[in-house]
């Protein structure tokens, strides 16, 4: 199942910013809870990989069906098989929807997609899911540009990312080129995943 509680509760519990932005660590820097504090349990291999995986399928918001999926497509692909499974979950459409600043976070890049505000290449897609292609053109339907809360977030993006253009007049982006591994979060040792997976092949 897809995590639906509190973003700033499950990242203190990793001691991880899911959304990127280290707020939610800022003030309270440990898990939730009466305890959060004082729990310095020293993590199994095994519990160091499989905080390493929901660290990243927490980030991304992606439930564990569609997240295994998505690995054993970088695992068949000729690429290093940690950093090709990031990429493709930055090819989601609810993720580029949020890296185009059209919305900030996520959770609500999913939630335009699937009210059907997001067109792919002229066509609506209401699948976050959706793998987009390079040189695909992501755009709020014509319908839904008054939205108050996409021109919200558009004004309120404080950092841009490389791999895509955005025209925030035409609320209209594009996936230009794949990120470099370096632009990616650092806090994430893809390594630990690509292990947990391998434990149950």
């Amino acid at each position: 199942m897809r995590y639906t509680g509190s973003d700033w509760k499950q990242s203190r519990r990793l001691g991880f910013s899911t959304l990127e932005t280290n707020k939610e660590l800022a003030k309270r820097p440990y898990g939730p809870g009466q305890h959060g504090a004082s729990r310095k349990k020293k993590p199994s291999e095994y519990g160091k990989q499989l905080v390493e995986k929901q660290k990243l399928r927490q980030m991304y918001g992606v439930n564990e069906r569609q997240f295994r999926r998505l690995f054993m497509i970088a695992l068949a692909s000729k690429e290093v098989t940690g950093f090709a499974f990031m990429k493709l979950l930055e090819a989601r459409l609810d993720n580029l929807v949020y890296r185009m600043g059209f919305a900030r976070t996520r959770r609500g890049a999913r939630q335009l997609v699937n009210h059907g505000h997001i067109e792919v290449n002229g066509k609506k897609v209401n699948i976050p899911s959706y793998i987009c292609s390079l040189n695909d053109v992501i755009t709020v339907k014509e319908t839904s540009k008054d939205l108050k809360v996409i021109k919200e977030s558009l004004d309120s993006i404080a950092t841009k990312v490389g791999w895509v253009e955005v025209d925030a007049e035409k609320l209209s982006g594009k996936y230009i080129r794949e990120p470099e591994r370096s632009e990616l979060t650092s806090q994430i040792t893809e390594s630990q995943i690509v292990e947990y997976y391998n434990r149950k092949l």
